[in-house]
């Protein structure tokens, strides 16, 4: 692990889910139509898993998702669920479908006002993590939009090194915001103070354990210390 660099921060790097934005106010009826879809075609005709499961592997690269949501799959099955996932999470942004966490965009707005460089850094596909940066009205707010999708990084560490590689942000004090331990040994691994999302719900609350600080308002960034 490398020696956290801490003090008031050149960047602030987020994750996307259960951190920005509250995925389950679109993921609901996206996976709901995603297994009518994979049934229709015949390709999945088990009992539609409980949309908790999916909540649950926000964080995971989407290969490990679908092995997890639905394990007794086919490949194909598999490969047309990524692409209805996308499909319909584009087609329910665009829709109006999907909220920010209370409080993001003006916070986010403050913490760039008082000259921090702001980032996402997701395990996402590139069309989605850009997506609802886009439709949600903050993407104007970041100086990068980084996910797997478009990068093809196997681990969120991998991610979050070449972001602060391009940005020339390596040794800079710099925070890693999120609300998996995906997010934790990220910023662990590339000597980030990090910072937990409590106020989350998809994964279990031992994945914050290790992270430096736990907030429970997306408000309380701007009462960090320097």
């Amino acid at each position: 692990m490398t020696k956290i660099n801490a003090g008031r921060p050149r960047a602030v790097i987020f994750d996307m889910d259960g951190t920005l934005f509250e995925t389950d106010t679109l993921l609901i009826p996206v996976h709901k139509r995603v297994f009518e879809t994979l049934r229709e075609e015949g390709l999945y005709m088990e009992e539609t898993p409980p949309v908790e499961r999916l909540l649950g592997c926000l964080g995971m690269l989407l290969e490990d998702i679908w092995k997890n949501v639905m394990p007794d799959s086919s490949l194909e099955a598999r490969k047309r669920a990524d692409v209805l996932l996308l499909q319909y999470e584009l087609e329910g942004l665009a829709a109006g479908e999907g909220l920010l966490y209370p409080h993001v965009a003006e916070t986010l707005s403050e913490l760039k006002a008082g000259g921090a460089k702001l980032f996402v850094a997701s395990n996402g596909l590139e069309d989605y993590v850009k997506g609802v940066a886009q439709y949600r009205g903050i993407a104007s707010l970041f100086d990068g939009i980084y996910s797997a999708g478009e990068f093809g990084t196997s681990s969120k560490v991998d991610l979050v090194a070449k972001l602060l590689q391009d940005h020339g942000l390596v040794g800079e004090p710099c925070w890693m915001v999120g609300d998996r331990s995906s997010d934790v040994e990220a910023g662990r691994s590339n000597g980030l103070l990090t910072i937990g999302c409590a106020y989350a719900k998809y994964g279990k609350a031992s994945e914050l354990e290790n992270a430096d600080i736990r907030i429970s308002d997306f408000r309380e960034l701007l009462q960090l210390p320097e």
